[in-house]
């Protein structure tokens, strides 16, 4: 779990950020209110339904928009710190749904945009074309396209992370009882971003990036396996009307935000769209179903480029920090 989060850290780089322009930023803004609605849903709903707020709040941003990673980190400490029975295996219960549902319904909310203001045709099959321009900064834009990693840059990333996990181990200890106090995996992602940046910026020494996605893919998979064979279902039993009802809820809002809010500010054109597509996959999944329906979108309708710059920027890092400072600062009121 913490070399995931150390993985999303070190693919911080500011550099990028110039990049995006004012463009990123609209849609970070986007993104940050959504993550405001989910979780007044979640826990208007599951105050409604008699349950525990915080149980709407597991079932708010914790899991649809943090995904896995997010799930198994707060709910352990929900269950330790805030007495919530049961808080990992509803978050994974959570997050696997909206890992599917945002899979799912990307791809139509994008389609209703682009037919009902005719953005885009279908492009023909045999002029569809995978060729990678040079030095192109966005690599999820060509799926095919093999990168390989060496023997040096296996070591030198697996020694960022480990730097990275010693000095979120020291900052826990450092910071326990105090007003700055935070869980180990959110230390873990700022010690993540100031180490990429210093790396980068104040010794020029470029990171890559292709080795840092690889192993935070690699040690999310292997968390989820030791996490998901110890879920125990049942425990849900006396949750699963109310559970099935809010992420309902969930995914209509999802659908209906990222239709006329996400789409209309992000100027209602086709790149619109597709980032509309884009939030639907890390608002109810993960960065991954994100860039799976821009690239079902973009192979169908023809390319975004904005779009796959903006959404991996933004749902591989800065929707996690967000994320967490929302999380954190709801919980303190709890």
């Amino acid at each position: 779990m913490l070399m995931f989060f150390t993985s999303i850290g070190l693919s911080a780089s500011f550099l990028k950020l110039r990049e995006g322009g004012k463009a990123l930023f609209v849609f970070l803004f986007c993104v940050a209110i959504f993550v405001l609605v989910q979780n007044a849903v979640g826990i208007s709903l599951a105050t409604l339904l008699g349950l525990d707020p915080l149980i709407g709040l597991i079932v708010g941003s914790i899991t649809l928009t943090g995904g896995h990673g997010t799930a198994g980190a707060w709910g352990t400490v929900l269950e330790n710190q805030h007495g919530i029975q049961g808080a990992v295996v509803l978050g994974m219960a959570s997050a696997t749904f909206g890992l599917i549902i945002g899979g799912l319904i990307g791809g139509p909310v994008a389609k209703f945009l682009i037919k009902r203001h005719k953005l885009a045709s279908v492009i023909p099959q045999d002029s569809k074309n995978d060729e990678v321009p040079p030095n192109d900064p966005a690599p999820f834009e060509y799926p095919k396209k093999t990168r390989l990693i060496t023997a040096s840059n296996a070591v030198t990333t697996l020694g960022m992370f480990a730097t990275c996990i010693f000095v979120a181990n020291w900052m826990t200890e450092v910071s326990q009882g105090k007003w700055y106090e935070l869980p180990t995996f959110v230390w873990t992602l700022a010690s993540g971003v100031i180490l990429r940046n210093i790396i980068e910026n104040v010794f020029k020494i470029k990171v890559f990036d292709r080795a840092i996605d690889v192993f935070g893919n690699a040690s999310l998979s292997l968390y989820l396996a030791m996490a998901l064979l110890s879920l125990q279902l049942w425990l849900l039993a006396d949750l699963a009307g109310s559970l099935v009802i809010i992420l309902l809820v969930q995914t209509l809002v999802l659908a209906l935000y990222t239709a006329f809010v996400t789409f209309k500010m992000m100027g209602s054109d086709y790149d619109a769209a597709v980032l509309a597509a884009g939030h639907c996959g890390f608002g109810m999944g993960a960065t991954p179903t994100a860039i799976a329906n821009i690239q079902a979108i973009t192979n169908t309708y023809g390319p975004s480029h904005k779009a796959f710059l903006i959404i991996p920027l933004c749902g591989a890092f800065f929707i996690d920090i967000i994320n967490a400072v929302v999380i954190q600062t709801i919980i303190k009121f709890f």
